[in-house]
């Protein structure tokens, strides 16, 4: 395959420290023309966005996606919902895991890949406080014996 450029937009960075991600996915958006050219100027914020599957559809609520200036009156409403485009087998998966207790699609970042507004979509399992607590406290002890073996090396 080609050598694909990919521009990040926007990230959703409490979505891996309040879920547990269990699987990914890429989603084409459906957009209007002034929210393409919002995007390009990175304008897009994913805080509160997930995704929801209806009617065999699935949608994006929440994402925030600013008006674009020089649109004027063209310009829809910064919330509306968004419609991902994904393969119909790709649906059913995500409808029977959806299902299952616990699962929510969460996006994790926005971006172009050849110029095409994409969206990476999680299938995640809330994460309980404790948890979140146990993988802090996992990261703190990785980087302590990081830190241990970088001083072992300098003595020697």
């Amino acid at each position: 395959m080609a050598d694909s450029t990919r521009t990040d937009i926007a990230t959703n960075r409490r979505a891996r420290r309040d879920y547990e991600v269990m699987d990914t996915f890429e989603a084409g958006i459906q957009l209007r023309g002034p929210e393409v050219k919002a995007l390009r100027e990175r304008k897009a914020n994913l805080g509160d966005a997930y995704a929801i599957i209806r009617r065999g559809e699935v949608f994006l609520q929440h994402l925030h996606i600013s008006a674009y200036d020089p649109a004027k009156y063209a310009n829809s409403d910064p919330l509306r919902e968004r419609k991902l485009l994904l393969h119909r087998a790709e649906i059913r998966r995500l409808t029977a895991r959806v299902h299952e207790r616990g699962f929510t699609l969460i996006p994790l970042s926005i971006y172009f890949k050849d110029g095409i507004a994409k969206v990476e979509l999680a299938l995640a399992r809330g994460r309980a406080r404790y948890d979140k607590r146990q993988v802090i406290r996992q990261r703190e002890d990785r980087r302590e014996a990081e830190r241990a073996l970088r001083r072992g090396n300098r003595s020697r």
